[in-house]
């Protein structure tokens, strides 16, 4: 890679929730080692307001969001991605687009906290517990030794921070 960075790009269906969390999180965590993007199968338009709002009291920048289709990094010019991760069960089953130089996938499932059907301190945990388990997630794979790791060893560890309960 030109600049040592690695591009990794965050799929759900909506992009409205937890793939936009994870985009936050690894941008701010892994700032010179990753640069994060996110988007989705079927983008939901707009990024959800208690999304922002966690952000925005953990100290995120969040100016820049916005749900975006896949397909946006799947045309010619996007940024090659190094990573592709499906948080969402949905975004996993679907038929992904072919990423130009064939990144290394994974699925990291983790619940919707925008189908949380309860008051606002319910909705506002199932936020805070999506966040932790992208978090711990990230904070996983930002500490993998890359350079030391052949492909299928990076593999085998990225599937495994997906089934890591956070």
């Amino acid at each position: 890679m030109p600049d040592g960075v690695y591009n990794v790009l965050f799929l759900c269906t909506g992009n409205s929730a937890r793939s936009i969390l994870a985009e936050a999180i690894l941008n701010r965590d892994g700032r010179g080692k990753f640069k994060a993007f996110s988007a989705g199968s079927q983008p939901a338009g707009i990024v959800r307001a208690e999304a922002l709002e966690l952000l925005k009291k953990l100290n995120f920048k969040t100016e820049d969001f916005r749900s975006k289709d896949w397909s946006e990094f799947a045309e010619p010019g996007a940024p090659e991605m190094d990573f592709v991760f499906t948080v969402c069960d949905n975004a996993a089953k679907e038929i992904c687009p072919v990423w130009p130089g064939q990144p290394m996938s994974a699925h990291w499932g983790v619940p919707d906290p925008a189908a949380m059907r309860g008051n606002e301190s319910e909705r506002q945990l199932a936020f805070s517990d999506t966040f932790r388990m992208l978090n711990n997630r990230i904070s996983i794979f930002i500490n993998l030794p890359m350079s030391s790791l052949d492909k299928m060893s990076l593999q085998k560890k990225l599937e495994e921070i997906g089934k890591s309960d956070g």
